[in-house]
């Protein structure tokens, strides 16, 4: 009878936890709900952030916008093999924005705007982990005083800004870097220091 009662709290909590990370992802239907600020000129960016950070499948690039869409701070790490999680995305994305920009919380209103270019295999569809990241980039963005941007995709077949329907061929997944004007994407001073992730790596922040 003991051994019934341990079986069945044991139980509950798997699916309460299950329940939890469950609800830390956004469908693509909320996402759109969300009113997610459109970019001006969705290519420029991700050319932009593709030739700057050069992402292979599995990397993660976050940038941080000002009110005329020019790129402000940039990082891109890797993440590691392990379950979707937007509690994990959200806490190795607030690392990130640290790093490389000081908080906008004192201000009333957000004016600069956090967009997260994700690089991964497969289609361009919709996924769990897609959710989990758009999770993590919103609540991100709150705890950093940050207006929520663009969620965009690069895979194989291209890029594409979720919620949007707006997308291109070129890059993809596994293009080769094209060099872009510097007035496009400015300099950045880099930034060190810090602990790595637990569950993602940051391979490089600029």
């Amino acid at each position: 009878m003991t051994f019934g009662f341990a079986s069945s709290s044991a139980a509950s909590l798997s699916t309460s936890t299950s329940a939890a990370s469950a609800s830390r992802l956004l469908e693509p239907a909320e996402w759109a709900a969300a009113a997610i600020p459109l970019l001006n000129n969705p290519r420029e960016v991700v050319s932009g952030l593709h030739a700057r950070h050069h992402p292979k499948p599995s990397t993660a690039i976050v940038a941080v916008l000002d009110p005329d869409e020019r790129l402000c701070a940039s990082a891109s790490f890797t993440r590691r093999s392990a379950p979707a999680d937007g509690w994990m995305f959200r806490n190795a994305l607030l690392d990130q924005l640290r790093r490389v920009i000081p908080h906008d919380l004192r201000r009333r209103t957000p004016v600069r705007t956090a967009v997260l270019l994700y690089c991964r295999e497969g289609d361009a569809r919709w996924t769990e982990e897609d959710g989990a990241w758009m999770w993590g980039l919103r609540d991100a963005c709150t705890l950093h005083g940050l207006r929520c941007g663009a969620y965009i995709t690069l895979t194989q077949e291209g890029w594409q800004v979720l919620g949007e329907g707006r997308g291109g061929r070129r890059p993809h997944a596994h293009s080769t870097p094209e060099p872009v004007a510097l007035s496009e994407v400015p300099p950045l001073a880099p930034r060190t220091g810090g602990p790595v992730s637990e569950v993602l790596r940051r391979v490089a922040a600029r």
